[in-house]
């Protein structure tokens, strides 16, 4: 077990505590469109796993409608133990509905999404669209917290250099209505991810709020979260960067000790990969699963000579 910092500064690993509910750590998995279903989350439990992992996205409208509880959306291993389910919608009706059916699967905590910045989503007046509605994502989150005990937290993205000045609205908004914790990606939806992570405007939001910020974006190392954590934001979600690196989070806490860590052997990470694919060949089939095997190679065994030029951080 990983001996954790109790450092009183900013830069500290901690327990998370959100709503009702009380974390080892304060590094999260985040959601990942494409890759982060149960055979991805799965693998972090071989190693220290993060406070939580969070599914793919997944439409409120879809899930009402269809229920579709076997789905690679819906579907939780059981070995997994602290388990977000990531809700996409615009309609709080649709929304309560979509929180009581995650509730009954087993969620831990329910996240709305209000930041995907995709056109097919912001088309349908979710995702990050929702960011120019303060109010009416204060009414989805009520209507939420109406059908649940769970927390509910929001997943919000900054102003950036943009002239749109929402996210200290959006802010408030949500915390009026009740919401558990907020989940701040640090740019902008316009925003490429070469462009850096506004980390002064995570600060921004922690300092107005009273709930608790999760810090999101540019996390790939331990200096890299350490920035994170000056902002004082009370956790800190990873995303891509813990694609093909389900070791990822026992890194970070052990270097964030002052602990050397030592890199897997290539035959391990093969038996990681190994793993990953005969999960999704059980989930969703084999056609599928060595379809998205050729996304997930290039994470289990990246190129040297691109890593530098190639590399995303979410």
């Amino acid at each position: 077990m990983i001996q954790l910092s109790h450092s009183t500064g900013k830069k500290s690993i901690k327990p998370l505590v959100i709503g009702s509910k009380i974390f080892e750590h304060n590094l999260i998995q985040g959601p990942l469109a494409g890759y982060s279903c149960a055979p991805f989350r799965k693998l972090f439990y071989q190693f220290t796993a993060p406070a939580y992992c969070v599914t793919e996205m997944i439409s409120a409208q879809e899930l009402v409608r269809n229920q579709k509880l076997n789905s690679r959306y819906v579907w939780r291993d059981p070995q997994e133990t602290h388990l977000c389910y990531q809700l996409s919608g615009n309609c709080p009706d649709t929304l309560r509905k979509a929180a009581i059916i995650v509730t009954d699967l087993g969620a831990d905590l329910i996240d709305l999404n209000c930041g995907c910045p995709k056109p097919k989503i912001r088309k349908k007046q979710c995702g990050s669209y929702l960011l120019s509605t303060p109010q009416h994502i204060a009414e989805i989150v009520a209507a939420m917290k109406s059908a649940t005990n769970l927390p509910i937290t929001v997943k919000i993205r900054v102003d950036g250099y943009s002239n749109e000045r929402h996210h200290l609205a959006v802010t408030q908004a949500v915390t009026q209505a009740g919401a558990d914790a907020l989940i701040v990606h640090g740019r902008h939806w316009t925003d490429s991810y070469q462009v850096g992570c506004h980390l002064d405007q995570i600060s921004e939001i922690v300092r107005t709020t009273t709930i608790p910020v999760i810090g999101n974006g540019n996390v790939s190392n331990v200096d890299d979260l350490k920035k994170m954590l000056q902002t004082g934001c009370a956790g800190v979600m990873i995303s891509r960067a813990g694609s093909g690196k389900p070791w990822i989070f026992q890194q970070l806490l052990a270097e964030m000790s002052g602990k050397t860590y030592t890199p897997l052997s290539q035959a391990d990470i093969t038996h990681l990969f190994d793993q990953h694919v005969a999960g999704l060949i059980e989930l969703i089939g084999e056609t599928k699963a060595l379809l998205e095997s050729r996304k997930l190679f290039s994470y289990y065994f990246p190129d040297p000579s691109k890593r530098e030029s190639s590399q995303i951080h979410l």
